[in-house]
């Protein structure tokens, strides 16, 4: 047996031969950690491990930077400039191209419209772990970041108009909709990318992000404590594991969380389509509030039927979710269509014994994809008659579709009888606020889903049974948006700051009003 002394990332290393295992001392201190060391090496050990580089864990990262902690970023997509040359370059393989879309600096929603959502009453399930006064600071924090990075001067809608807003909900109420109007910074999918490359141009020498690499597992001892991870067939060790994986990352992460023991709840599973219209028939609603939840209550099966993701003047573009193809929306600051598109959802929450929402989501994107070798698009009045829609009538219609590449289908061959339903119900209901909304040219694209992660049962500091493994953002199925994703990752960043007695302080009214 021999041994070697060498200092290592400001630990003091001693490295035994026999038996294959080292420890590691920090210099400072009286903390120390246990690594394994491999067949290719020992383990590379850090202070933080952040799982993917979503809104949840650049903004993790964002809080540690000035803290000299040492922190690790690993993503299995690409890094933000290769993103966008990726996503501009029509000859790439469309493969790579629909995998680009949901994996990479930024996340999901680097490419969405950019709407951060400054209100506390959708965008996810923060408000679980903290009161409401607490979450909208926190909001109105991260609010704070985004205009410091890009988007100071991109305008907020939802403050003015109140006298408009109370009319319309009293026009929505007549016709069985509740309007959840909001505060939104649209920030555009064009501006938002530039966001996002300041962000990860700001990051000190201190975080290092490792792109193009899976995280293949988390590493656990035999009593359960979480240590690292395994990425690329290499072990990374640290103190702070935090799991951000991200929507793209949920079954990987919940596969995880079973093996450790994590209890976890199913979420609801919110499926439909997407609708395309001429902006004017929605901008009775637009022009007031940018971004609004319009919520309907069906007669048929009192299900939950919504609308999502509202962008004026946008575009409809495809999803690529593990490899399945859906449909989602877009607007740009400085792009414009002659369109609106928003989502039509149906809320289903599922009781025992099943428990694969995931599951069943993605079996009805398989349909759609089936039948149309991706998205497919119908028009409203085609979908009522029970005929599907061909290329013929796509093009006689008197809406110019903004995704030419969806496949003309009937989608009543993909989406159950309820869910058909509950849509042509919340279709009347719009007719009466935004009227034209039921027009037999409408654009259906289908499907839309949206897949929300199993809950981990968490602490209101957002940390699982474990010490110091914490798990944040969509891929925990805590938040459903880039606002509440970000907050999360600023309230994981502040507690690993405080527990290592580096607290950044209470965000005061100074940090927030920085725009």
């Amino acid at each position: 047996m021999y041994y070697i002394f060498a200092p290592v990332r400001g630990f003091f290393c001693v490295i035994f031969r026999k038996p294959s295992a080292f420890r590691m001392y920090r210099d400072l201190g009286k903390r120390w950690l246990y690594c394994v060391k491999g067949d290719d090496g020992m383990a590379e050990s850090y202070d933080v491990i952040v799982i993917g580089a979503g809104p949840a864990g650049i903004f993790t990262a964002l809080e540690l930077a000035d803290t000299g902690a040492s922190v690790l970023i690993i993503e299995k997509g690409l890094d933000i400039r290769e993103r966008v040359a990726l996503n501009e370059n029509r000859t790439a393989p469309p493969k790579e191209r629909r995998q680009n879309i949901v994996c990479g600096w930024g996340g999901a929603g680097a490419f969405s419209d950019g709407k951060l959502t400054l209100t506390t009453d959708y965008g996810g399930n923060l408000d679980d772990y903290m009161n409401k006064g607490e979450l909208a600071h926190l909001i109105s924090y991260v609010d704070s970041v985004y205009c410091r990075y890009g988007g100071a001067g991109r305008k907020v809608y939802g403050d003015e108009f109140a006298d408009e807003i109370h009319e319309l909900k009293r026009r929505s109420s007549a016709a069985d909709l509740m309007l959840v109007p909001a505060r939104i910074r649209h920030l555009g999918t064009d501006v938002n990318g530039e966001i996002l490359a300041n962000m990860r141009d700001s990051l000190p020498a201190n975080v290092k992000v490792m792109t193009k690499t899976a995280v293949d597992r988390i590493i656990a001892d035999k009593d359960g404590a979480v240590l690292g991870v395994e990425a690329g067939g290499k072990e990374y060790r640290a103190k702070y594991i935090v799991a951000a994986p991200g929507r793209e990352g949920a079954e990987w992460f919940l596969g995880e969380a079973k093996k450790l023991g994590l209890h976890t709840e199913s979420n609801a599973v919110d499926i439909g389509v997407r609708v395309e219209s001429p902006a004017e028939v929605y901008e009775p609603i637009t022009k007031i509030c940018y971004e609004s939840k319009l919520v309907y209550f069906s007669k048929s099966f009192d299900d939950r039927v919504r609308t999502f993701c509202m962008n004026p003047y946008g575009f409809v573009v495809t999803e690529n979710n593990a490899g399945l193809q859906t449909v989602n929306g877009h607007s740009f600051a400085h792009k414009k269509s002659g369109n609106t598109n928003f989502a039509i959802l149906v809320s289903k929450q599922f009781t025992r014994p099943f428990n694969e929402p995931i599951a069943y989501g993605k079996y009805i994107a398989s349909l759609a994809n089936m039948l149309g070798g991706g998205p497919i698009v119908q028009r409203l009045g085609d979908l009522r008659d029970g005929r599907r829609s061909t290329e013929e009538r796509i093009r006689r219609g008197l809406v110019r579709p903004t995704m030419p590449s969806a496949t003309p289908g009937d989608l009543s061959l993909v989406l159950p009888y309820r869910f058909l339903k509950d849509i042509m119900e919340m279709f009347e209901a719009l007719d009466q606020v935004a009227p034209g909304a039921n027009s037999r040219h409408t654009l259906l694209y289908g499907v839309e889903v949206k897949f929300y992660s199993s809950r981990i049962e968490l602490s209101p500091q957002l940390e699982t049974k474990f010490k110091n493994f914490f798990a944040i953002g969509d891929g925990a199925g805590i938040t459903r948006g880039l606002a509440q994703a970000s907050a999360a990752g600023v309230v994981v960043g502040r507690e690993i700051c405080a527990r290592e007695g580096k607290p950044k302080g209470e965000i005061n009214d100074s940090e927030i009003h920085q725009k």
